[in-house]
């Protein structure tokens, strides 16, 4: 998926972004921006799933979850 957003001004170390038609702002962390954005500048933002890291988060929770159970049967 891929979003236009354009910077509507900066506060301090934040950028705020108008996202898509409907402008919705968000905040963004001026360190995630290239060093050179200015205000009015438009970018492209892709957005897409991570499934190897999603994979690896749910196996870990679902081990963590396996751990407790275990621990409150033996009490």
């Amino acid at each position: 998926m891929r979003l236009t957003a354009v910077i509507d001004r900066f506060e301090e170390q934040i950028a705020v972004l108008l996202i898509g038609e409907d402008e919705i702002p968000v905040s963004w962390p001026r360190t995630a921006l290239p060093e050179d954005v200015q205000e009015g500048d438009i970018l492209q933002l892709t957005i897409a799933i991570d499934g190897e890291a999603t994979q690896m988060a749910r196996s870990e929770a679902d081990n963590l979850l396996r751990q407790l159970l275990r621990k409150n049967q033996e009490v």
